[in-house]
C-alpha cells in the first residue's frame, strides 16, 4: 500500500525535443501543424474508404484501420507534448504516463500487425488471384483485424501492468518526449527483471513476427511478378505493391533507428530525431503515400472534396 501510495502521486519530468526557450514557440507551430494534417488526411482516407463501395474491399478495408489507428498513435503523443510546451512545464503525471505507454504500445503494435496483414492481402491477390475472393472473404477480413486489435490491446496492457508493480524512487527525468517503456524502467528502483524478460521474449515475438511474415509475402510477391511474361503486367503487380511497400520502408527504417541501434553509435538528439520520424512524420505522410499513389483513392478523395465543396 506504500508503494502504491508513493507512485499514485508521482510525476516525470519530460525532457522534450529542446531545452531552449527560444526554440518552443517554433516547436510548438510545427508539432501543431503536423497534427492536424496527420488527422486531416487521416480521415479524409477513411471517409472516403466508408463513403465509396467501389473501396469496400479488403486492401481499403484494412487501410482505414491503418489511418484510424495512426491517429491514435500521433494523439497519444502531440496534444501532451504541445500542452507542455504551451504552459511551459515539462511534467506527467504518474497516472498520465501510463495512459501514454498503454497507448502508445497498443497503437505502435496495431500499425505493426496491419502492415503484415496488408502485405498478407498482396500476396494473395497477386500469387492467387484467382482464389482471393475466396481466401479473403469478408469473414477472413474481420479475423484479421479483430485479431490484430485483441493481440495489441493484451499485449500493451501487459506491459502497462508490469509497470506498475515497480517502484520509483530516485531520478525522475526521462530523456525524451514522451514515456516510452525502456527509457522509464530505467527510472525504477525496485526489479525490472519480468519486465525486462517480457520485453525480450513476447515483444520480440509480437514486433519481429509480423516484420518476418512482411518479408516472406514480398519474397513469394517478387518471385510471382517474375513469373509474369507481360511487361504491362509486371507494372501493374507492382504498382498494386508500392504505395504499401513505401509505408512498411518508413515504418521499420524508422523504427530500426530508434530500437535497434547500438547506444554507443547513436547520441541523444539523433535518438530523438528517429523518435520523431517514428511516430509523428510517418503516420502524416502515409495518407499523402496512398492517396498520391493510388488512382482509386485519388479518384475517391476527388469525389469526396468535390461532394463537400457543393
Amino acid at each position: 500500500m506504500e508503494r502504491r501510495n508513493q507512485t499514485s502521486i508521482y510525476e516525470f519530468l519530460l525532457m522534450g525535443l529542446s531545452e531552449k526557450p527560444e526554440q518552443q514557440p517554433l516547436l510548438f507551430g510545427l508539432f501543431l501543424g503536423m497534427y492536424l494534417v496527420t488527422v486531416l488526411g487521416n480521415l479524409l482516407i477513411i471517409l472516403a474508404i466508408s463513403s465509396d463501395v467501389h473501396l469496400h474491399t479488403p486492401m481499403y478495408i484494412f487501410l482505414a484501420n491503418l489511418s484510424f489507428s495512426d491517429i491514435g498513435f500521433i494523439s497519444t503523443i502531440i496534444p501532451k507534448m504541445l500542452g507542455n510546451i504551451g504552459s511551459g512545464t515539462k511534467l506527467i503525471s504518474y497516472g498520465e504516463c501510463l495512459t501514454q505507454l498503454y497507448f502508445f504500445g497498443l497503437f505502435a503494435d496495431l500499425d505493426n500487425f496491419l502492415l503484415a496483414v496488408m502485405a498478407f492481402d498482396r500476396y494473395v491477390a497477386i500469387s492467387h488471384p484467382l482464389h482471393y475472393a475466396m481466401t479473403m472473404n469478408s469473414q477472413c477480413c474481420v479475423l484479421l483485424v479483430a485479431g490484430s486489435w485483441v493481440v495489441t490491446i493484451l499485449h500493451a496492457l501487459v506491459h502497462t501492468l508490469l509497470v506498475t508493480r515497480l517502484s520509483f524512487c530516485g531520478p525522475n527525468i526521462i530523456p525524451h518526449f514522451f514515456c516510452d517503456l525502456v527509457p522509464l524502467l530505467k527510472l525504477a528502483c525496485s526489479s525490472t527483471y519480468v519486465n525486462s524478460l517480457m520485453l525480450i521474449f513476447v515483444a520480440g515475438i509480437l514486433l519481429i513476427g509480423p516484420f518476418v511474415c512482411i518479408l516472406t509475402s514480398y519474397f513469394y510477391i517478387a518471385l510471382a511478378i517474375l513469373r509474369i511474361d507481360s511487361p504491362k503486367g509486371k507494372q501493374k503487380a507492382f504498382s498494386n505493391c508500392s504505395s504499401h511497400l513505401s509505408v512498411v520502408s518508413l515504418f521499420y527504417s524508422t523504427a530500426i533507428g530508434v530500437y535497434l541501434c547500438p547506444p554507443s553509435s547513436t547520441s541523444g538528439g539523433k535518438n530523438r530525431v528517429f523518435s520523431v520520424m517514428y511516430t509523428v512524420v510517418t503516420p502524416m505522410l502515409n495518407p499523402f503515400i496512398y492517396s498520391l499513389r493510388n488512382k482509386d483513392m485519388k479518384g475517391s478523395l476527388g469525389k469526396l472534396l468535390r461532394r463537400k465543396t457543393l
